[in-house]
């Protein structure tokens, strides 16, 4: 469930799921997106700066924002069809800035992903709507951040601003 901009509070914070990165799936996603030397291929991977096959930064942020879709889509669902009717609209995104891949991701890491909400900004531009900024985080299995960056959306408020 989308909440309006009003009920939204800096703080919460939602667990996304985990994603475990098997070796077929770095190398689908790299030959199609980012086919450096180090995610497509396991031989030259050992001579390069990671020492070993690992994912695209691209490929550990679009796992997060599949995480979020379907963390939305289950709130969604949990909440019924009436409160469905009710909930806020969520607008664009203006973009993500902080985009940080802190530590490599291997073959075999399972990556566990959250995002808390960090800021809202009233709009005098937009008076129907506010921003709120998340920090997206991924997690390895030893605890260890490897990806982590600020994202923006647009939610709709429950009363224009005036």
């Amino acid at each position: 469930m989308t909440y309006y901009f009003e009920d939204i509070e800096i703080g919460e914070t939602a667990e996304l799921g985990t994603h475990l990165f098997t070796e077929e799936d770095i190398l689908s996603f790299a030959r199609r997106f980012d086919p450096q030397r180090f995610h497509v291929d396991p031989v030259a991977a050992k001579d390069s700066l990671f020492g070993g096959l690992c994912a695209s930064g691209w490929h550990t942020a679009s796992v997060w924002m599949r995480l979020m879709v379907r963390h939305q889509a289950a709130l969604a669902a949990r909440s019924g069809s009436e409160a469905f009717a009710h909930q806020a609209r969520l607008g664009a995104s203006p973009g993500f800035r902080q985009l940080k891949w802190l530590k490599p991701v291997y073959p075999g890491d399972t990556i566990a992903y959250r995002s808390t909400i960090t800021e809202k900004v009233e709009l005098d531009s937009r008076p129907g709507w506010g921003l709120v900024c998340t920090l997206a985080e991924g997690f390895n299995q030893k605890g260890e951040p490897v990806i982590s960056f600020v994202g923006q959306v647009f939610v709709e408020r429950r009363s224009p601003r005036k």
